[in-house]
């Protein structure tokens, strides 16, 4: 199955951008090459444009705190377990005091890192980093592996806390939803919402069939057309019944 996430408003919108850059960094940061490298400091950067857009820290210490009770209130509860309770909330609790120990703007120690933020502004030009544009990164890239993978874990590190935030509130959305089996009649699915509250959407199409959901959805309606993923010719919906499953998510 392939798994497509719709987030229903800006807030979780932000999330999967910010979850996606990170794991692009995680990724990029713990290989050797300098390339792979440099494409981890662009997420960092990536990653400073995006949380530096809404007042992000103060959302999820709100939301963290608001799940935080929630499980409070399963205190005692003969059908839960006590260990995996404590648990989440020692979890929970961890990454709120994380983000309440982040002072100032965040980011704010990259942007003060003049040579970060040389290579920030040239990284916005098309071929802007040659080693003639930048011979100080030049040199950096041509660093020990372990030099350079230092130094990104170093300007990486105070960002750990929204990471931690923000995997936790997209974990306990993902986990809200009970998934249905339905289908687009000749490839087209429509629902009216009739008051269905719900933050994101997942989609799990089978791996055989070769479509690709284009959603649309407000507090009224959704639409689910399913597309031909071809990349020459206008793309058009499939002609033809092709089962799913979709998920409403909320916390």
């Amino acid at each position: 199955m392939i798994s497509y996430e719709y987030p229903l408003n800006e807030r979780i919108r932000t999330l999967l951008r910010l979850e996606d850059l990170f794991r692009k960094n995680a990724h990029f940061c713990a290989s050797d090459a300098g390339l792979d490298h440099h494409a981890g400091l662009l997420s960092l950067f990536e990653i400073l444009e995006v949380a530096g857009r809404a007042d992000l820290k103060v959302d999820l210490v709100q939301e963290l705190e608001r799940q935080r009770q929630i499980l409070v209130s399963f205190r005692n509860n003969p059908e839960i377990s006590e260990e995996a309770l404590n648990g989440a909330l020692y979890e929970i609790e961890q990454a709120s005091a994380g983000l309440l120990a982040m002072a100032g703007k965040i980011g704010q120690y990259l942007r003060e890192n003049e040579w970060l933020m040389s290579i920030r502004s040239r990284a916005a030009i098309p071929g802007g980093v040659c080693q003639f544009d930048l011979p100080s990164y030049h040199f950096w890239l041509s660093r020990d592996a372990d030099v350079r993978r230092r130094d990104l874990e170093t300007w990486g590190r105070p960002m750990e806390p929204i990471r931690c935030g923000l995997e936790i509130v997209l974990r306990l959305l993902r986990s809200s939803g009970r998934p249905e089996n339905t289908q687009a009649r000749a490839g087209t699915f429509q629902m009216t919402m009739a008051g269905r509250s719900a933050q994101m959407l997942r989609i799990r199409i089978p791996h055989n069939e070769a479509v690709i959901p284009e959603i649309s959805a407000n507090k009224y309606a959704l639409n689910i057309r399913m597309m031909l993923p071809e990349t020459v010719s206008r793309p058009r919906v499939v002609e033809r019944d092709i089962p799913f499953e979709l998920t409403f998510c909320s916390l």
